[in-house]
Formats: structure tokens, sequence, C-alpha cells
């Protein structure tokens, strides 16, 4: 009887281990912050930006129908991507271009690339496959929005994993510096896409207003008061995994992603939405 019990016991002790598992991995939040500032044209006041990040090949329901529900819902004015749509570890652009094909339907989509796409060797078509999906892609480019007589201009830089072979620790910022000095003094708001935010300290050198980045993973497993566990290029404790950080005139908010890589759990980090409305001080 005690073996029996045990087992029942074990039993049940696994299936909600399981339970809260799938539940920490699969059930997205969404994050709501306004960003406030003078140097907003008064035509972007209550501008909405839907920012994904970090899908790596997960799926999200029958054709991504959950998360495209739930942006559907939020009802973007833009949404912008900073990388990952792939893993390079189990390759597969399936599920990233159906949440594409979905979500452009909903609002334009502006992209920059990850690590993941870099060291995938199918960067090329992940690219042709957006582009006549209609997203712009941003790599080391940059655009204007308009919007009645004002514009904003949105930027936005490769990873640096381009730079260097696969699972290289080192960073090669040189082309990050390179392309952001050039923009510096774009006089207009700038909104900077890019997918490393350890790198924060030169998006502030450089006076980007706003920027919007991923990678951490949320720090994949977080803890009350202490926050992410452990972050790609930022290692035990990392100090930029979610919300957001800012310095000078700089403000950076960083996506804790959609799915996982290397490490199967997220573990109080559910996958993430983040929406910010732009606000006309």
């Amino acid at each position: 009887m005690k073996k029996l019990r045990f087992i029942i016991r074990s039993g049940i002790g696994l299936l909600l281990l399981a339970l809260f598992l799938y539940w920490q991995n699969n059930d997205i939040v969404i994050t709501k912050s306004r960003y406030v500032s003078s140097r907003i044209p008064k035509d972007f006041n209550n501008f909405d930006i839907a920012h994904i990040s970090d899908l790596h090949n997960k799926s999200f329901g029958k054709n991504q129908s959950t998360i495209l529900n739930k942006l559907n819902t939020l009802s973007p004015d833009i949404i912008v991507i900073t990388g990952d749509l792939v893993d390079r570890r189990k390759y597969d652009l399936a599920p990233a271009m159906e949440f594409i094909e979905g979500a452009i339907k909903i609002a334009p989509i502006y992209y920059v690339s990850g690590n993941h796409e870099a060291w995938s060797g199918e960067y090329s078509t992940i690219k042709e496959s957006l582009e006549d999906a209609g997203v712009k892609v941003l790599d080391n480019s940059k655009l204007g929005l308009s919007r009645g007589d004002s514009f904003i201009q949105l930027l936005g830089v490769r990873d640096p994993a381009f730079l260097t072979s696969k699972d290289s620790r080192f960073i090669d910022k040189s082309e990050i510096r390179g392309e952001l000095k050039k923009w510096s003094l774009i006089s207009d708001f700038k909104i900077l896409l890019i997918h490393r935010p350890e790198l924060f300290d030169i998006y502030a050198e450089n006076k980007m207003d706003l920027i919007f980045a991923g990678h951490a993973h949320g720090g994949q497993i977080r803890l009350p008061i202490i926050g992410g566990v452990l972050a790609p290029n930022q290692g035990l404790f990392p100090k930029y995994t979610d919300g957001s950080h800012t310095k000078n005139s700089s403000t950076m908010f960083i996506s804790r992603g959609l799915g996982n890589s290397i490490f199967p759990f997220r573990i109080g980090n559910r996958p993430e939405i983040v929406m910010v409305t732009l606000k006309t001080e």
C-alpha cells in the first residue's frame, strides 16, 4: 500500500509539474507601457507599438492563432520584431511565416535580425520570405514614418553575429557603432530596433530616443526581487532582461520573448508581447 501511495503521489506531482511548465511556456502575457517625451510629434500622440521578439520556431495554437488573436485585440499601429524568429539549432521557418502572414494583416511589420538568423545559414531565404510577405527588413537601414505633417525615424541594425562564427563569445561592435554614429545627428524622433539589450550604453551614447530589444529571454528563470537568472552574453543575474531602462535621453524596452532555445522551460517568466504607447509630453 505504501508503494502504491508513493506511485500515485509521484504521478500527481509529475502531472502538476507538467501542467505548470506548460502554462509557463504557453500562456502569453501582454505588458503595456507608456513612453512620454516632448520629442514625440503631436501627430504621433497615442501611437501604439507592439513588440515581438525571440519566437524561436515556437507555435501558439493552430496557425499561431493564440498570439495573433492577442495582437488583434491590441490593434497596434505597427508591429516591431527584434530578431530570432527562428532557432538555428532546430531551424524551421514555417512557424515564423505562419505568424508573419497573420500579423501583417493586423498592422505593418518592421523587423531586424537576431543571432539565430545570422548563424542559421539561411538568412537570405528568411529575408526574402519576410519581404515577400510585406515585412520591412531594417537590417542596417532606416525609414521615415509619417503621420499628418510629422515624421519619426525607424532605424535598424543587424545582429553582430553576422560578423562572427557560430557560438563565438566575442561581440564585434564595429558595425553597430558605425551605423548609429551616422544616425546620431538625425533631428527627428528616433526609434531603434536591435536584438541585443546588453549594448545599451552604445545606443545611449548615440542619442537613440527609444530602443526595442530582445535576446535575453527574460533571464529564462525569474526569481522574486532578484529577477532574471541567466541571459546570453550577460551571464548570471543579468542587468537587462525585461521592462524599460533609461540612460540620459534614451529609453530601452526589452521583450522577454516568446520561445526558448537551449533551455526548454520558462519559470516565472511567461511569454510576452510588449505594447508601448507613445505620448507627447
